[in-house]
């Protein structure tokens, strides 16, 4: 069984990374069209506010009115979110 030992780390681990980077990181409510991953500046003007919800994969989802009408960024997979996971923990 000594054999497995490494893989079965490793899916462990990333079991526990795959929790970690479905967890909100921060949740921005603005109407500013300044933010750094900001190219929708449409989405505020005339001052309208949005809701911004990051989460540790990488990814932010941008609601308007309740709704998810842009989704920023790219989820982490594989050996990536491994990474961001250990500099996290």
């Amino acid at each position: 069984m000594g054999q497995y030992d490494a893989v079965v780390e490793r899916q462990r681990q990333l079991l526990a990374a795959e929790e970690w980077a479905n967890e909100v990181r921060a949740i921005h409510v603005h109407s500013l069209s300044s933010m750094w991953y900001d190219d929708r500046p449409q989405d505020t003007h005339n001052g309208t506010s949005v809701t911004d919800r990051e989460f540790n994969s990488g990814l932010i989802e941008r609601f308007k009115d309740g709704k998810i009408i842009h989704i920023f960024g790219e989820k982490l997979v594989g050996d990536q979110l491994l990474q961001a996971f250990e500099q996290h923990v």
